[in-house]
C-alpha cells in the first residue's frame, strides 16, 4: 500500500470527502428526479431498478462519509486492514480490502 504523510493524507481525505459529497449531491438530485417521474407500464422494472440503483450508491456514499467524519474511513470491514489507496481513489466509497469479500 502506498502511504501518505500526514499533511498529504489530510489533503487526500480532504479530497475523497469533496469527491463523495459532490457524489451524494448528484445522487440526491437523480433520485428526485427519478421519484418524480411516473413511469408507463412498459418501463416501471426498468424504472425501479434504477431507483433501486441509486438509492444504493446513495447509501454507500453517505456511510462512506460518515466512515470518514468517524476516523474509521480507509479501514477493512472485515479484516480491520489499511485499504490500499489505490482502491479507494477507484472506490472512494469502498468498504474492504481486495481480499475480504464484499
Amino acid at each position: 500500500m502506498t502511504t501518505l504523510d500526514t499533511t498529504d493524507h489530510d489533503d487526500w481525505l480532504a479530497g475523497i470527502h469533496e469527491r463523495l459529497q459532490h457524489t451524494c449531491d448528484e445522487q440526491t438530485a437523480y433520485l428526485s428526479d427519478l421519484t418524480a417521474a411516473a413511469p408507463d407500464a412498459s418501463e416501471a422494472a426498468a424504472h425501479g431498478a434504477l431507483l433501486a440503483g441509486t438509492r444504493q450508491s446513495l447509501a454507500d456514499t453517505v456511510a462512506a462519509l460518515r466512515r470518514i467524519e468517524q476516523g474509521r474511513y480507509g479501514a477493512c470491514e472485515v479484516c480491520a486492514a489499511a485499504i490500499p489507496l489505490a482502491r479507494l481513489e477507484l472506490l472512494p466509497h469502498a468498504r474492504t480490502c481486495v481480499a475480504c469479500p464484499r
